[in-house]
């Protein structure tokens, strides 16, 4: 969904799906990385344009690229946490999909949780709110990954919602790196224009 309903957004009540901010911020993240065929790219784009980001890390590519995530950190942006095996919260018990999240913890230190594919039980909320300040989902998801969306399309779904206080979400991912190579420095583009500012979710 590129822009959840109020619907959505009220039964994961908890959840940040749009930051509060008195600042004309928005907050592009991505998901699934860091690999070196992809993240070094964004994290070169984002310091072209002054912008900071926040990166939802699979833990199994933190333990096999270590340096790519290191640069991450380097560079200023903010990680969270996007569990050690991109698994779905559907596919595996409660307590198996804990476990992979705590796995992921013990390389990613952060106060940031999103779920992979944005699946997630409502009443997972609460307990995820004892390891995490806040379970972050999203105001606009770009689709960069889905093949039925071209380039353009991927834009327009950013340029359609961009707002104050927006969640982005793109991913440096091989699947998406075609359409969001395109996109995201659109997007940050866009962001200039409307002076707004790029910013990590705190």
């Amino acid at each position: 969904m590129v822009h959840p309903n109020y619907a959505l957004r009220k039964i994961f009540n908890g959840a940040t799906w749009l930051e509060q901010t008195s600042q004309n911020e928005v907050f592009v993240t991505f998901d699934d990385g860091p690999i070196p065929e992809v993240t070094p790219w964004v994290l070169d784009e984002a310091d072209k344009w002054g912008a900071k980001l926040t990166f939802f890390c699979v833990g199994e590519n933190v333990h096999k690229h270590p340096d790519v995530y290191q640069e991450v950190l380097k560079r200023g942006h903010a990680v969270g946490n996007h569990t050690y095996n991109h698994i779905k919260a559907f596919s595996y018990s409660k307590k198996d999909y804990f476990k992979n999240i705590d796995k992921a913890s013990e390389l990613i230190e952060t106060t940031l949780f999103r779920p992979p594919h944005g699946y997630l039980y409502p009443w997972y909320v609460k307990p995820l709110k004892k390891k995490f300040e806040k379970i972050v989902m999203w105001d606009i998801l770009s689709r960069d990954y889905d093949q039925d969306f071209n380039k353009e399309s991927v834009f327009v779904n950013v340029e359609k919602y961009l707002r104050p206080g927006a969640v982005i979400v793109f991913h440096d991912s091989l699947k998406a790196e075609k359409n969001m190579k395109y996109a995201f420095p659109k997007t940050l583009e866009l962001i200039n224009k409307r002076n707004y500012t790029a910013s990590s979710i705190r």
